[in-house]
């Protein structure tokens, strides 16, 4: 991916936050040159990945198949001894026409929340023994406190302040619905882990190799310097 397809992306979903009225905490405000001043204060921050995450997947079309993030608060359960906390807070931002790919989470249980702009497609399957899809068994939800139970492969579709509860081992992908205009998501869960708790149906990457052909406007969550001593 391009770092200035990556620049692009964080602006427009800075636009995006600005128009609904989020404001962002200090460090996803920070530029590159912040971040070369800063000291094993800021550990929590690289340790648990908070800040800008842009991905397209390894794809390489990230207008189609991508998503654009910002962890706000996260806990660590490789280094629980240090960082107590049992739960994670994002943003997601998607726009009108790309995709997220399928997928389930082993440890992982979530919300998603339309935050606001256009409605959200969710697509929903069980996973077998084996960690396929399952294609076939019915699947129960539970949409702001209302338990569903639909056929296997069902887009539900959340409007506004709507969300749904994702369990882990449910697999689930993310689109918008023609016509109805980008989309702000909200995340709560338990702590979140990119590297280890994503399963892929079919596989594919989480963070992009990255063609530098501009200067960066925001570091991502992977790409922080260590602290200066």
């Amino acid at each position: 991916m391009k770092r200035s397809e990556i620049n692009r992306a964080l602006r427009d979903m800075e636009s995006m936050l600005e128009k609904y009225r989020f404001a962002l905490p200090p460090f996803c405000h920070y530029t590159p040159e912040d971040w070369q001043t800063k000291g094993h204060d800021h550990d929590e921050i690289r340790d648990n990945m908070l800040g800008w995450d842009i991905t397209d997947y390894g794809l390489g079309d990230f207008n189609k198949v991508g998503f654009s993030l910002i962890t706000l608060r996260n806990g660590n359960l490789a280094m629980s001894d240090k960082y107590a906390k049992t739960y994670a807070e994002k943003l997601l931002f998607i726009k009108e026409g790309q995709y997220s790919p399928n997928h389930f989470h082993w440890h992982k249980m979530e919300d998603i929340i339309n935050r606001g702009g256009g409605t959200l497609l969710i697509r929903v399957y069980n996973s077998l023994p084996d960690e396929s899809i399952d294609r076939e068994s019915d699947v129960t939800v539970h949409l702001d406190g209302v338990t569903r139970t639909v056929p296997a492969g069902t887009q539900l579709r959340l409007m506004p302040g709507m969300s749904i509860s994702i369990q882990p081992r449910l697999y689930h992908d993310f689109e918008v619905e023609p016509g109805s205009g980008d989309v702000l998501i909200g995340e709560v869960s338990q702590c979140n882990d990119d590297n280890t708790d994503n399963r892929f149906e079919p596989p594919v990457g989480r963070f992009p190799a990255i063609e530098e052909d501009e200067p960066p406007y925001r570091l991502l969550c992977n790409e922080y310097p260590e602290a200066r001593s």
